[in-house]
């Protein structure tokens, strides 16, 4: 089947699986967990065969050190995405939740109703996981998808998406096509060039990615280009606090998003010297005079700068950060306070590590992905990122007439949800 017959079957499933009940949804849900759970083994193999064809692309240069961890899949990920599913399931549904609702007239009434976005285009790099965690969302969000991973990934991908197509067969009422699949770059191509059929493009990967994709696409494109993510070490921070904090933020997961990449310092914190010995320790290299104030290293690498004050260490997050995430140490509350309100990114943190930017651990079950995005959705995207609204206007033979020649006015009341 070529990619337009692929999203016309998406188009398609999407409106059939629009109005579909919360608790076909998560039966469905449900039974994906369970097949995953039971298959892993037949998941392991498939990955165990792409980490090996991943080695010879690290040597060649094809991709980096960073995307083949992102590609292992390990009893721990294994966990957490089947219980990612699982608490998917448990989720409110997101569809159809009343937003507003306001009687313009006696007898007229305006709803505002959130409803699938429709159509969702994946492109992503590594990480086999998105598969469930994208398929989980889409499912319990009413919309379809057509995902395309890495060719780093294709087996894990190819598995882990069969495992899940199977279950859904099983459930009764649940609409065929809700979740595609599909592997070349003219596939990519296809995709960015179909804005008749899809409605959100997201992408998962580098800064090359995002931006390539941004240039070749009239679809609108959720997601982020770069993690830059900053600590800035106040001075008054508490130097275990602040310790602990970074060495979780940099080592925890070096080549997450959410990795610590710049460390700002207040010239007055007396204990510096202590805290970078420390970081050394933690095996962290540390640049003083890095090529850019704006690189995701994706490794133990930290660039440190020391700044006057809290002003100083805002300006900087704004002018060389991402949007991403950023995080102050400080006991000044004031400081603090000043610090998440200016500074301009999809999370700001107070004493914590910038590594608890992720859906999972926000309580979304899942995430499609960070956005640094202004508008629509931002920061960990889950379900309701996944959702937009419409409005539903019901009265009893209203006309506009009436309004407009003074015989009837409106008194625009809101109502409880």
């Amino acid at each position: 089947m070529d990619f337009i017959e692929i999203a016309k079957a998406a188009k398609k499933a999407s409106l059939e699986i629009a109005d579909l009940p919360a608790d076909i949804k998560n039966k469905a849900l449900l039974k994906v967990a369970d097949a995953i759970e039971a298959s892993k083994d037949e998941i392991f193999a498939a990955n165990k065969e792409d980490l090996a064809a991943a080695e010879t692309l690290v040597q060649s240069g094809e991709i980096n050190k960073s995307t083949f961890n992102r590609l292992k899949l390990d009893e721990n990920k294994m966990r957490d995405m089947i219980q990612g599913i699982r608490d998917i399931a448990k989720l409110d549904d997101p569809v159809n939740k009343k937003l507003l609702v306001r009687e313009l007239d006696e007898g007229l009434t305006l709803y505002k109703v959130s409803c699938p976005i429709g159509v969702l285009g994946i492109i992503f790099e590594a990480r086999p996981d998105v598969i469930s965690q994208i398929s989980s969302l889409a499912i319990k969000s009413s919309n379809a998808v057509i995902l395309k991973g890495g060719k780093e990934s294709k087996n894990t991908n190819r598995t882990i998406l069969g495992i899940i197509n199977s279950a859904l067969e099983k459930v009764d009422g649940f609409p065929k096509n809700v979740l595609n699949q599909v592997f070349s770059r003219d596939d990519v191509a296809e995709m960015l060039k179909c804005d008749k059929y899809i409605n959100l493009i997201i992408p998962r990967g580098g800064n090359s990615l995002v931006k390539f994709i941004k240039e070749n696409t009239k679809i609108p494109v959720l997601g982020h280009a770069d993690g830059i993510c900053h600590i800035f070490v106040d001075e008054s921070a508490d130097l275990e606090m602040a310790e602990k904090v970074i060495v979780d933020a940099k080592t925890q997961y070096p080549s997450a998003c959410n990795s610590v990449e710049t460390l700002l310092i207040h010239e007055n914190f007396t204990e510096k010297d202590k805290l970078l010995a420390a970081l050394q320790l933690a095996e962290i290299k540390l640049e003083f005079n890095p090529e850019s104030w704006s690189h995701e290293y994706g490794d133990k690498i930290l660039s440190v700068k020391t700044v006057r004050n809290v002003d100083e260490a805002i300006e900087h997050i704004n002018t060389f950060g991402s949007g991403h995430t950023e995080s102050i140490i400080t006991k000044n509350i004031e400081n603090a306070e000043k610090f998440m309100n200016k500074v301009d990114s999809a999370g700001v943190y107070f004493n914590t590590s910038t590594r608890f930017a992720d859906g999972f651990r926000y309580g979304f079950g899942a995430e499609v992905g960070i956005s640094t995005n202004k508008t629509h959705a931002r920061g960990p995207v889950g379900l309701e990122g996944l959702t937009i609204y419409k409005y539903k206007l019901v009265g009893n033979g209203h006309i506009v007439a009436d309004y407009a020649s003074g015989e009837k006015t409106f008194h625009h009341r809101d109502l409880p949800l």
